[in-house]
């Protein structure tokens, strides 16, 4: 077995969406090579209602997907196509937007004012840019939650983990995503197919992903597999890229920790990205935005 050592840890960026939401982004934007066949992955979390309230009105996709993980408050939306709904707290929304979908997300607080969820994009291979649109909404019931001995706990929103699988399938990326709880001071091994990209997001609690069974005082030297220090405690809102390897070690803090292990098989392909809007060459891209101009995107 190989240890994926870490090759990056960030801070999730403080950024302005939709009609004026605050929230924090991981990545997005950027280089994609190193999260491929993910795109952008935004948290929005806020207890001012002021702060997110005006939420996401309508907008365009085309030629991604895009996955809404709700914690607590709800997120309603509606698109193009005539289709409604809320996310309250543990659903997940899958969202194929295909060859294209307007649609609009509105966020609203619990009865103490708080929001917190995950929005997450994959890019669609060449082949499936311009399938039809589709939804996959599931309640928190439907996810299966995995419990160890040691406390251990895993949602399984998507993929198949320690023999259990999640409700979401069909998804061009062959993702896994797991909402993962580790009891403070507990070690645990994920395993994560070495032909995948895979990251963690840690949104509760702080911890470390290294070889948890070396000595403390080894563990302090060690760096990233790009040669940067790597921190000895990784906390709230650090997003962690781990290198190749077919398992990920996670060591708890004193107060446990929790995070996101997302990971999926790379496409490989060009990405031409503007927007909403992913395609594979820049002419299709000019096209996409085209065809929003005189009212021909929605097909």
């Amino acid at each position: 077995m190989s240890i994926r050592a870490v090759r990056s840890v960030t801070q999730a960026q403080p950024t302005l969406e939709g009609a004026g939401v605050h929230l924090r982004r991981g990545f997005g934007f950027g280089n994609t090579d190193e999260f491929d066949p993910f795109l952008l992955f935004d948290d929005f979390r806020n207890e001012r209602p002021e702060d997110y309230l005006a939420g996401f009105p309508w907008h365009p996709h085309r030629g991604i997907e895009t996955i809404t993980y709700v914690l607590a408050g709800a997120v309603s939306h509606g698109d193009s196509l005539g289709n409604t709904g809320t996310l309250g707290a543990g659903d997940v929304q899958w969202m194929t937007a295909g060859r294209g979908i307007l649609h609009q997300e509105m966020p609203r607080g619990d009865d103490r004012g708080r929001m917190h969820g995950f929005q997450l994009w994959a890019n669609l291979p060449a082949s499936m840019k311009m399938t039809a649109p589709r939804y996959q909404d599931v309640v928190a019931k439907e996810i299966p939650e995995l419990t160890e001995d040691d406390g251990t706990s895993v949602r399984v929103v998507c993929g198949e983990f320690w023999g259990k699988r999640g409700p979401v399938d069909g998804i061009a990326a062959d993702p896994r995503y797991l909402d993962v709880w580790v009891p403070p001071g507990k070690r645990r091994v994920l395993p994560v197919e070495t032909s995948r990209h895979a990251f963690a997001y840690i949104f509760e609690g702080s911890g470390s992903f290294r070889d948890a069974s070396a000595p403390q005082a080894v563990r302090t030297e060690r760096v990233t597999a790009s040669g940067t220090a790597l921190p000895e405690e990784m906390g709230n809102r650090s997003l962690v890229l781990f290198d190749n390897g077919d398992e990920v070690v996670v060591q708890a803090g004193p107060t446990g920790i929790r995070f996101l292990l997302v990971s999926g098989t790379p496409l490989g392909e060009p990405v031409a990205w503007r927007g909403p809007i992913v395609m594979n060459t820049d002419a299709e891209l000019r096209q996409a935005y085209a065809e929003l101009r005189d009212g021909t995107f929605i097909r």
